[in-house]
């Protein structure tokens, strides 16, 4: 399996953090993804895929949820970093891998909804110029953030170079699937589908497999029955038979599925 979104830096991690990593490694997650936030994940992230050269992978973006008074100085650091850690030169451990974690939130406030559009349109023109791809959270924002991703696809600021990623935490209708999913999209599939009261597993019925990725969003929405726990790549295992029940295949064919999917969104080395 390929965790494509853990918050691997995260404090939740701190205290056994190798240890984790290596109980992931020796349980046959072959991969994880660690998407930034904000300026000040650079370091902690590249830190530990420095440690972990060839198992974890970075990425780094503004979320929106970061997006403050300050918004503009961070992306000027963080695109400084981007263009450090992309290219030939770098290794395998500094190489990163896509843009993200970015997109709209408007769950918390309003306040900064143009800060957030600008930020967003801005890291979508970086990933393009960068031939990177991008994992987007959108957060009671559907509308907003489909506009401003189809307009970065029918105005490409790289003539030909179409914009690719992942639709991070998708919960949304079938019909919401169904427009990622003809912008050449791919969702992101965590322990939401386990959860009682999710419908997701019906949204999810016209959703091919070859557009799926899983995903932790670790250390947060642990699956059940670890629900409220500590999330960890190896519990994507429960995502995993939850999708074999809706596909009627074998959990072993989810996994080979979706992790050729994240090597081909990420371009990472096959295992």
């Amino acid at each position: 399996m390929i965790d494509s979104h853990c918050h691997i830096d995260e404090e939740a991690y701190e205290q056994d953090r190798d240890e984790m990593l290596q109980r992931q490694k020796d349980g046959g997650i072959e991969a994880i993804v660690i998407p930034g936030v904000n300026a000040r994940s650079i370091d902690g992230i590249f830190a530990i895929c420095r440690r972990w050269r060839g198992f974890c992978y970075p990425v780094l973006g503004l979320h929106p949820q970061d997006v403050a008074d300050d918004w503009q100085e961070q992306l000027r650091i963080l695109h400084e970093a981007m263009l450090g850690h992309t290219g030939d030169d770098p290794d395998i451990g500094e190489r990163i891998v896509a843009i993200g974690e970015i997109g709209l939130d408007y769950h918390y406030t309003r306040d900064y909804d143009e800060a957030q559009h600008e930020a967003f349109r801005t890291q979508l023109r970086w990933a393009q110029e960068l031939d990177l791809p991008v994992i987007i959270h959108s957060r009671d924002a559907t509308a907003d953030c489909l506009s401003i991703v189809r307009e970065a696809i029918v105005n490409p600021s790289i003539i030909n170079r179409p914009l690719r990623g992942v639709i991070h935490c998708f919960s949304g209708s079938a019909e919401v699937a169904q427009e990622w999913l003809k912008m050449g999209m791919y969702l992101g599939i965590g322990g939401v589908l386990t959860f009682k009261n999710s419908r997701l597993a019906e949204n999810l019925a016209h959703v091919p497999p070859e557009r799926i990725l899983l995903e932790t969003d670790g250390p947060y929405l642990a699956p059940t029955p670890h629900r409220g726990e500590r999330n960890e790549p190896l519990l994507m295992q429960f995502v995993v038979m939850r999708l074999a029940e809706i596909y009627n295949c074998t959990p072993e064919e989810v996994i080979e599925v979706t992790s050729a999917n994240s090597r081909n969104l990420f371009r990472l080395p096959t295992f």
